[in-house]
């Protein structure tokens, strides 16, 4: 599977999320526009920022995001993902959209809630977890924050990578560095980080949109801070090797 990760800034304003989409839309333009690509993968609310106030930022389920993800996912011929606010009635959502190039959609909400920042106050928690098949390949979608929580995404013979979306910031990086590395080696599976950057309400963001695979090996990562496109390959037979060669997940505790 061939993956275009989005290391982008986002902006926050009254039109952030038209801005937000134009943005990425010229951005696509420039680096995946001619490429052989199975998923794109945005961060965590690319159209508006991370932002615990659900009543300003939130989009309506279905709505324009959504919209904007089939536009592209079939203009590029592949499965498009990323989290938005989303307001579903009278509750909010951070919730993680797959769409393919058929306009089909499913999405994950987020689980853990970022009880520090209000996030809990202001969104409703999940419940399920979410397995997507993209080009053959069975991915488990997870938002920021999930990260710290290693039992939730514990492998449980239903997927082959991790994908965690986010707005980490720079001031906790070597967390996000360390267990990204963590999950994949416990769980023997690709795991892909996410990540924004650029500056929003004093919180700074520096990227470190980065891939490993089942060794803890690094893939593909993002060259320093700036908004950039990150291309990687899975080889999902290479790992499935590995598993079958040292097959520690036989020994897991939740089978």
């Amino acid at each position: 599977m061939r993956l275009a990760l989005f290391q982008t800034d986002i902006l926050r304003s009254s039109s952030a999320t038209h801005d937000n989409l134009s943005r990425l839309d010229a951005m696509m333009c420039d680096n995946v526009k001619g490429q052989e690509v199975d998923l794109i993968v945005l961060p965590e609310m690319f159209h508006c920022g991370f932002s615990a106030d659900s009543h300003i930022s939130a989009e309506e389920d279905g709505g324009e995001v959504v919209e904007w993800m089939r536009r592209v996912a079939k203009k590029y011929g592949c499965t498009v993902c990323g989290s938005a606010s989303v307001r579903e009635e009278d509750k909010y959502y951070n919730r993680l959209y797959c769409v393919d190039k058929e306009g089909g959609e499913s999405h994950y909400d987020k689980r853990h809630l970022f009880s520090m920042g209000s996030e809990a106050e202001m969104y409703t928690a999940g419940e399920r977890r979410l397995v997507v098949e993209i080009a053959g390949v069975r991915c488990l979608m997870q938002i920021c924050y999930d990260l710290r929580f290693p039992v939730f995404s514990r492998y449980r013979g239903d997927y082959d990578a991790i994908i965690y979306v986010a707005n980490w910031p720079a001031s906790r990086i070597d967390v996000w560095n360390t267990l990204l590395k963590a999950r994949a080696i416990e769980n023997q599976s690709y795991v892909i980080g996410v990540n924004r950057t650029g500056v929003d309400d004093n919180i700074v963001y520096n990227g470190n949109t980065i891939v490993y695979d089942s060794r803890g090996a690094v893939v593909a990562r993002a060259e320093g801070e700036s908004p950039q496109v990150v291309f990687a390959t899975l080889n999902i037979e290479s790992q499935n090797a590995f598993r079958r060669k040292f097959p520690v997940l036989e020994d897991r505790d939740i089978k």
